[in-house]
């Protein structure tokens, strides 16, 4: 059984710049494990630092005593918000329907990255979007403390903007707490497509974008032959309706939602940015869909084992 301490590797898309003590490899100099490269000793050095055949052959070549030390990558500590979309969509199939828990299982899926950001002993945040204009907030703290939600205002625009875009634009007014190099999980069912310049310009931010698609395997990422049948269906509103399809009708659903789904998939991907797709609550499955994602970074990287 997957245990409630398991975690999975964050893996950034480039190196971190952040707090120092953490576990991750970062991109300046500093006590790590990641060695960065060598240069000549000078007086102060750490001998454990030496390195002695490079020494041994430099001083060969030159006629002299000479010493090499080798130079580190300091060990980062990483910053993670999780953006979770807490909307009346996400809510509409509760536990014990033979449909996707879509709020459990963005829960597991929150629950997963912040014990992941302590194993790292990182900064960890949390974004919700419950209702429209309003969002509850928590900039990023200890991942072994908890601190409350507090309610906020999203950025005011002449224009309506999607939950996504409107999240992105509340953190970019709030740099400090979430500077460039750091991940940003957004956990939503993104049935409401997000534009690709919300994604570009989160990734101009600097920020390492991580979208988790959290979307019914049968009826949402696909749809099940149901023609000529009297189905309840859940509608935006979250309301129940008794529909029936006439013959040909669910291929076509199914067509739309697989080519919204590969749209998305597709698009982000486009950019670089690698999601993690869930279509069960339960934990192992969401634990196994993070191990993916780890194990796409870490090729990208190549590190892959």
């Amino acid at each position: 059984m997957i245990g409630a301490s398991l975690t999975f590797p964050l893996v950034s898309r480039r190196r971190l710049i952040g707090l120092a003590f953490g576990s991750m490899h970062g991109a300046r100099r500093g006590s790590g494990s990641d060695i960065a490269g060598s240069r000549a000793y000078v007086a102060g050095d750490d001998p454990h630092r030496i390195d002695w055949g490079s020494s041994a052959r430099l001083s060969a070549a030159r006629a002299s005593d000479e010493f090499v030390v080798r130079e580190y990558l300091a060990d980062e500590a990483p910053r993670v918000v999780v953006c979770v979309d807490r909307r009346p969509g996400m809510s509409l199939c509760p536990p014990g329907m033979p449909f996707l828990d879509k709020a459990g299982a963005a829960t597991v899926a929150r629950s997963l990255i912040e014990a992941s950001v302590a194993e790292s002993r990182g900064l960890v945040g949390r974004l919700e979007l419950a209702r429209p204009g309003v969002v509850a907030w928590c900039p990023p703290t200890s991942g072994r403390r908890h601190t409350s939600l507090v309610e906020d205002a999203l950025p005011e625009r002449e224009e309506p903007a999607d939950g996504i875009t409107s999240a992105f634009e509340f953190l970019a007014l709030h740099r400090r707490q979430v500077p460039s190099a750091s991940f940003v999980f957004v956990v939503s069912d993104f049935l409401e497509p997000t534009p690709l310049a919300t994604w570009e310009s989160a990734l101009d931010r600097g920020w390492d974008v991580v979208p988790v698609v959290v979307q019914d395997p049968v009826w949402e990422q696909r749809f099940p032959d149901i023609d000529e049948i009297v189905a309840p269906l859940v509608g935006s509103d979250a309301r129940v309706r008794l529909v029936r399809l006439r013959r040909g009708e669910s291929l076509l659903v199914r067509e739309r939602h697989e080519q919204r789904l590969a749209e998305l998939v597709g698009g982000v991907r486009s950019l670089g940015i690698e999601p993690v797709v869930v279509g069960r609550a339960a934990r192992e499955h969401v634990f196994e869909a993070f191990l993916v994602w780890s194990a796409e970074r870490q090729a990208a990287w190549g590190h892959a084992a």
